[in-house]
């Protein structure tokens, strides 16, 4: 919490800073023709960054109050013409007449918005502008850093998250309507390669926590729809830093028919992976190839392809651990630390490919077709043999001994091998039909799916404990084997899907919306068929003053079974597993307001999740071990209050807060024993298991993404990413009655990065034979991880001394790293 306060009175000041500032205001007027000089009524006039403006009247005429003695720059914008752009730098009280001619834009498919206005009418909807993940500081950047702000995190290597007490395999993700999925095999975040989603080719982010509609899959957590922008001429970026270098490039034919959208990305995690506990040789990288090619058949119909292909390879040579912590009670006081001493090596490989072809048909004004099919493939491989030797006891931390460093009281020591050839083949043939009618008032959805799954599973692990000579679990005369996973499963799976839906507008002023759907499920392997009935409701007073719009949202959210929660801890697999169940309801408001001249957004909400046939899990690291039974029942409950806007004048920022409680009861039990004097029982009690902590329970998360500048110089940025969560609880293996009793101790991090423009886009300035005359502009960032090289744990090493007692050592993830980048669009 002390990293909270600081943090809430930084914005006090910033919020009181904006009340008290002088305000210099100069003016420009002007008319807006077309290319045959007529005038164009209704246009919309902005200032560059914020969301209110003016239109021009019926003779295509404006004026605007526009902000003094700062550079900025005005966007006229109307519907079939290409948007425009000025810049000014004006004096107090000046007044700048202009006139700007505009051209008819690329002929298109007209994009159907939906009339209820459902950025602040949808429950749980987070709209992010995706230009910030090329800014925010974060070590795997991305669409997914800008995400956690919003629902926290616990892990700056991954480029997962959970969302409101779910796990990550809870999250649905589209990208232009093709629904996308992670691997499955990876155990820690630093196997982890490129997230899909390319933040270079990305349009549109809609984010939503809870209560989407029937519309969006079937995930009882979160839906991440992503949408790929069509180019509308020739340009591309570039950018290289020491964790990943990328390249994008868009274009249109001579006709305006056909557009292609190219990205190409290439990580290295080998500075962040470098600077772990573990230390050895590391190899870690990541590539991939993404394309988007559009062609227009005709005025109404249009062809998509979308393609992608990823591969991440990790290698590893481990040498040795060195892991240290520290322990306080009335009775022991230690600083306890692990040596370990490694043998053997690591080599993992994972491909994904997707390609994706669609047809989009607008009937007419109203009626919109889309017809989908798509085939996504997923093939990984984890290899590895290592064998560790350790040394477990007191460590030395007096720095004028000889022995500093060194554990000089061994309590433990031992052997132990890790052994696992696992391969993992999945194939998913997907077709879908989409469609929409808009019927004024009624603005009716529809959709249907089928979908083969293929799935070749092979498993086969182990692991070996020698502690102080003798083999665990201890059987004398015998070296045995302390977990062992063999299997080998051949799935295969037809799922049927769809739903339909329809958005009303019960007043013409549309202060009341009603989104009411009904979602349908069914597939061959448990032949389970699911229905989920799901509604929003939006209302905003007519006669209020303020801008406020009240939301609600509630349904019934399956989650049908894929590979890895049909997977027991042993191998085996349950093909009877049912889907998992939850009801949901979200209620809360929208309130646009302004300060002072700055537009701000503030936004809060309350949920309450109902599940039952759960399928529990523990977690270690990323890594997401499921029971295989419907034995468990759930529930989550929490607050989130947002604010976006201009905490800093003319630079976006957002913060977010979060409340959350999440607890389990697995339908299981365990005895509690009477000892005697010599700890041999005596009696037993069997006792029920009760409610526990789920292993996603944080109590608290606070995230804040700002953006300043210097005042002199407004092409010298500063990003500052802040993220805080409370504790979360870790799994002891083996135990029910001390179930996820453990506990990883607050996260806190806090990312820095700088950024100066080194090109601009005033082409005029440039000679006609300079190598950089097409650029828009070159940014250069120095970004600082983990500002406060604070230690955050992400799991625990549970070891025995030679009297059987267990300890439990932090595995940290990383400290304090720079990173340079380049960027440069054209």
């Amino acid at each position: 919490m002390r990293i909270v306060l600081p943090g809430l009175l930084a914005l006090s000041l910033l919020t009181f800073q904006s009340l008290t500032a002088q305000k210099r205001s100069a003016f420009v007027s002007g008319k807006l023709l077309d290319e045959n000089e007529n005038p164009l009524p209704r246009t919309t006039v902005t200032i560059l960054g914020r969301q209110s403006g003016v239109l021009t009247n019926d003779s295509g005429a404006f004026r605007i109050r526009v902000p003094a003695d700062k550079a900025f720059a005005l966007i006229f914008s109307y519907t079939g013409y290409r948007t425009e752009q000025r810049n000014f730098l004006l004096n107090e009280n000046e007044e700048e007449r202009i006139v700007v001619r505009m051209e008819k834009g690329t002929r298109s498919l007209q994009e159907v918005i939906i009339t209820d206005q459902r950025e602040r009418t949808e429950a749980g909807l987070v709209k992010i502008n995706p230009k910030n993940a090329i800014n925010i500081p974060a070590p795997i950047g991305g669409i997914e850093s800008l995400l956690k702000i919003f629902v926290g995190s616990n892990n700056e290597m991954t480029s997962q998250y959970s969302v409101r007490g779910g796990n990550y395999d809870e999250n649905l993700i589209y990208v232009n309507d093709f629904e996308v999925f992670r691997p499955y095999l990876v155990n820690n975040a630093q196997q982890e390669g490129l997230s899909f989603i390319n933040p270079e080719m990305t349009r549109s982010v809609n984010f939503y926590t809870g209560g989407f509609q029937a519309k969006y899959g079937d995930k009882m957590s979160s839906a991440l729809d992503i949408q790929y922008r069509r180019p509308r001429s020739f340009g591309g970026s570039a950018y290289f830093g020491l964790l990943e270098q990328g390249l994008h490039l868009e274009g249109v034919s001579a006709d305006k028919r056909f557009t292609y959208l190219l990205g190409a990305r290439n990580r290295t995690n080998k500075n962040l992976v470098g600077s772990q506990e573990t230390r050895g040789n590391y190899s870690p990288s990541s590539a991939d190839l993404q394309g988007l090619f559009t062609y227009q058949l005709s005025d109404k119909d249009q062809l998509e392809l979308m393609g992608t292909l990823s591969g991440t390879r990790f290698n590893l040579v481990p040498q040795s651990s060195q892991l240290t912590t520290s322990v306080f009670s009335p009775y022991f006081t230690a600083n306890l630390g692990l040596d370990i001493f490694f043998d053997g090596q690591e080599a993992d490989r994972y491909q994904t490919n997707m390609l994706g072809l669609s047809l989009t048909q607008q009937v007419n004004r109203r009626l919109r077709l889309k017809w989908m099919a798509s085939r996504f493939g997923d093939n990984e491989k984890e290899h590895y043999d290592i064998t560790g030797a350790y040394l477990f006891g007191e460590r030395d931390f007096d720095k004028s001994s000889a022995s500093f460093g060194l554990i000089t009281n061994p309590l433990g020591a031992g052997v132990y091998q890790n052994f696992a050839r696992d391969q993992l083949d999945i194939t998913v043939w997907n077709a879908t039909h989409k469609g929409s009618l808009d019927m004024g008032r009624h603005y009716i959805q529809w959709g249907a799916s089928v979908e083969r799954q293929v799935t070749r599973d092979k498993l086969d692990e182990w692991q070996y404990q020698d502690s102080a000579g003798y083999s665990l679990p201890y059987r004398p005369g015998v070296p045995v084997l302390s977990h062992v996973v063999k299997s080998a499963a051949d799935l295969n799976l037809t799922r049927i899907s769809g739903f339909l839906q329809d958005n009303i507008l019960v007043a013409d002023s549309g202060s009341f919306t009603v989104q009411a759907g009904l979602r349908y499920n069914y597939n061959t392997l448990n032949h389970e068929w699911l229905l989920s009935p799901r509604m929003g409701l939006s209302w905003k007073p007519r006669r209020s003053k303020a801008d406020i719009v009240y939301r609600a949202a509630f349904g019934i959210y399956d989650q049908p079974p894929f590979f890895r929660e049909m997977l027991r801890p042993d191998g085996s697999i349950n093909t009877g597993l049912k889907a998992q169940r939850s009801w949901q309801a979200v209620a809360g408001l929208d309130h646009n307001f302004h300060m002072g001249d700055r537009p701000f957004r503030f936004t809060t909400e309350a949920y309450y999740k109902s599940m039952s046939r759960i399928d529990p899990y523990d977690m270690n690291n990323v890594h997401i071990q499921y029971y295989g039974q419907n034995d468990a029942k759930a529930y989550a409950t929490g607050m989130e209050f947002r604010l976006f806007g201009e905490l800093v004048k003319d630079a976006e920022s957002w913060v977010s807060v979060g409340f959350m409680k999440t607890m389990e009861k697995i339908d299981t039990f365990y005895y509690n024993y009477t000892l005697d004097s010599l700890n041999r029982p005596l009696d037993s009690t069997k006792t029920p298991a009760g409610w526990d902590r789920r292993p996603s329970d944080r109590l608290f998360t606070f995230g804040l993404f700002l953006q300043d500048y210097l005042p002199t110089n407004k092409n010298l940025k500063v990003f500052l990413n802040l993220l805080y969560g409370s504790n979360l609880p870790f799994n002891i293996p083996g135990s029910i009655k001390y179930r996820n009793a453990l506990i990883i101790e607050p996260y806190i991090r806090i990312d820095l990065g700088f950024s100066a423009l080194l090109l601009d886009s005033e082409r005029s300035n440039r000679r006609s034979h300079s190598p950089f005359r097409n650029f828009e502009n070159i940014w250069a960032t120095l970004e600082v991880f983990n500002l406060i090289d604070r230690s955050n744990t992400i799991s625990y090493q549970l070891i025995k001394d030679f009297s059987n007692t267990v300890y439990a050592l932090p595995n940290r993830l990383t400290p304090r790293l720079l990173n340079l980048k380049l960027v440069a669009r054209f």
